[in-house]
Order: structure tokens, then C-alpha cells, then sequence
């Protein structure tokens, strides 16, 4: 859970989740979470791209009602959550709206897809095989897959980064991947990482504001 010292620490940026638009691994029913094959394949599909789109119009309206400095823009490598990433910087940049930096999305191999280990190209079904798991130890590694715990600490730690180099005041837009975001939605909410599939599903191209507790001072 939360360090105490963390839980009372008030955010200066405001984060939001942004899942991937359908990609062609969903589409697919596989899982794809082997960087060698996903950071060059399993892109958005038809409809994929159309969410993308949406979803970015959605970010502009979330920058545009919060009187931000800025939009940041962090993403997962992955060509699924890459594409997604480069609707919205489009959106934001036609728009008028400040990006930081102005130039590009910031890629973020801490972002990265969970990994599955042995079930990566295998049946998406499988999912639910390695979140009972989940459910009983943040810290097992069945099937070869990444223990929660360390999901949560390395998508963490760029939250923390960002704290430290963002200047002013950003809508920083985490796009990745379902686990990665609702695994780090749990370290937001300070609640034990082991329940990150009872949150509400992130579905593809859904955007989500994470904060902290009321009591943390989040704004």
C-alpha cells in the first residue's frame, strides 16, 4: 500500500490513464506483451484508430476544463498505445493547446505491457489464469509473468519522474496498457495491488483521471 509520507503528498499534475485504442492482438484474441514483437506489430486496427481519435478529442476537452498549463503525453513504446499516443499529441497540437515537450510524445519503456511470460502470443483467455494469482500474491511470478508488485513500482516511478521535470502545471496523459494502468490506479487510490482487477475495467481508449485520496490533497 502507500507509504504515509506518499498518501499526504499532494500531486502539482494532474494524471489520467488512457488505454489503447482495439488493437489487431485484440482483435486477435492473443496477448501480446513480448516487446519484440509488440513494439513493431499488433497495432491499432480500423476501429482501434477511430477510438483513438475520440479518445483524443476527449483529452482536449479535459485540458480545456481544467485551465492546465500544458498536455504531457507519456507512452508505452508499444505500437498499440504508440498510435494512440500520436492521435492525441495531433489533437492537442491542432487545437492550440500547449504540449509539453512541443515537438513529440515522450516514450516510456516503463510503460510498457505487463509481462506474461510463457502466455505472450497465446490465447487472451489466459488472462484470467494469471489475475487469480494476482488476486492471492502481488508478488508471484506464474507462468513467468511480472509480479504486480513490480508493475506498480516502475509505472510509479514515472509519475514520480514526471512530478520532479514537468514544469508548471500539466495534464500529464499516461497512455499504456489495461494491467499496467489499473495496477497503477491502486498505488493512486492507495489500496492493495492485489485488487486491481475489482476496479471498474479500463476499457480500450477510455480515458481516467487517477488521484490520490482527498485526504492526500489531491486536486
Amino acid at each position: 500500500m502507500c507509504a504515509a509520507s506518499a498518501a499526504v503528498t499532494p500531486l502539482r499534475h494532474n494524471y489520467y490513464a488512457l488505454r489503447h485504442g482495439q488493437s489487431l492482438a485484440n482483435v486477435e484474441g492473443v496477448i501480446s506483451s513480448d516487446p519484440a514483437v509488440a513494439c513493431n506489430h499488433h497495432g491499432l486496427s480500423e476501429t482501434g484508430l477511430q477510438q483513438a481519435r475520440r479518445a483524443a478529442e476527449a483529452v482536449c476537452a479535459e485540458a480545456l476544463s481544467t485551465g492546465v498549463d500544458g498536455v504531457a503525453i507519456v507512452s508505452s513504446d508499444f505500437k498499440r498505445a504508440w498510435q494512440t499516443a500520436q492521435a492525441v499529441h495531433t489533437a492537442v497540437i491542432s487545437r492550440g493547446l500547449s504540449c509539453v515537450p512541443a515537438s513529440a510524445v515522450c516514450a516510456e519503456t516503463l510503460l510498457r505491457e505487463r509481462s506474461f511470460g510463457t502466455l505472450s502470443g497465446g490465447p487472451d483467455s489466459r488472462y484470467a489464469d494469471v489475475w487469480v494469482h494476482d488476486a492471492v500474491s502481488a508478488t508471484h511470478t506464474e507462468f513467468g509473468s511480472e509480479p504486480v508488485t513490480s508493475v506498480r513500482e516502475r509505472a510509479w516511478g514515472v509519475v514520480e519522474r514526471l512530478e520532479a521535470e514537468l514544469p508548471g502545471r500539466c495534464m500529464v496523459v499516461l497512455v499504456a496498457h489495461g494491467d499496467v494502468l489499473q495496477i497503477l490506479q491502486t498505488r493512486f487510490a492507495c489500496v492493495d495491488p492485489r485488487t486491481h482487477r475489482s476496479l471498474p475495467h479500463l476499457e480500450t481508449a477510455t480515458l481516467r483521471r487517477l488521484s490520490l485520496p482527498l485526504a492526500a490533497g489531491a486536486g
